[in-house]
């Protein structure tokens, strides 16, 4: 799977196109969250990094909060394409489909850390932001699809409770916690091909 790391370089002033600015900052704010956390995040550190003035994440955001909400959106958006994209190389039978899914979720936890603590435990984006709730919502209609597939396999009803969304949801995001805190020490010490594996192992159990 291909990760956009946001250590990317980030494209300086001259190097813009006019209306590209926006992009040019949300890929700084990115670096500038990787490398700072929720809690030291600037709007003066992001325009420093996209080699603009103070002023001008100004024009496309409203203040820092503004900023930090569009970037959630944006790795809403990556997270459901980590998911996709372990999807395609998984078998099409619902339950490999729910456990390559899974697999994505902690593929895009472990390498976006900070982006993922953003978008799942912070309270600085707003949710009520129109951009915000649509990925989020596009996320969460995922995970209902995903869960509806593997459910229909086993079951006469058209569609899954809420308490079988709230567990497959609870468990791909308990271990993506659980890697991310460095608590799962055993699985951090294999090999990415043998974690992967374990992991799968897990989940699977864990979702039939």
């Amino acid at each position: 799977m291909t990760v956009h790391r946001p250590s990317r370089p980030v494209r300086r002033v001259g190097s813009y196109h006019h209306g590209d600015l926006r992009a040019v900052l949300l890929q700084a704010g990115e670096a500038e969250l990787a490398a700072r956390g929720i809690e030291g995040f600037s709007l003066r550190g992001v325009a420093k990094r996209a080699g603009v003035s103070h002023a001008a994440p100004a024009h496309h955001f409203r203040d820092v909060n503004g900023l930090l909400t569009a970037l959630a959106a944006v790795g809403f958006r990556r997270f459901v394409q980590s998911q996709e994209a372990r999807q395609k190389r998984a078998e099409t039978d619902a339950l490999s489909q729910l456990v390559a899914a899974g697999l994505g979720y902690i593929d895009f936890a472990m390498a976006n850390p900070a982006l993922f603590r953003l978008m799942f435990s912070s309270d600085r984006p707003d949710r009520e932001s129109e951009e915000l709730h649509a990925a989020a919502a596009a996320a969460h209609r995922k995970l209902i699809e995903d869960v509806a597939r593997l459910h229909e396999a086993h079951s006469s009803r058209s569609e899954p409770d809420q308490a079988e969304v709230m567990r497959t949801w609870a468990i791909a995001h308990g271990f993506a916690d659980l890697m991310n805190s460095k608590r799962l020490k055993p699985l951090l010490a294999m090999r990415k091909a043998d974690r992967d594996a374990m992991l799968a192992d897990m989940l699977r159990r864990s979702l039939d």
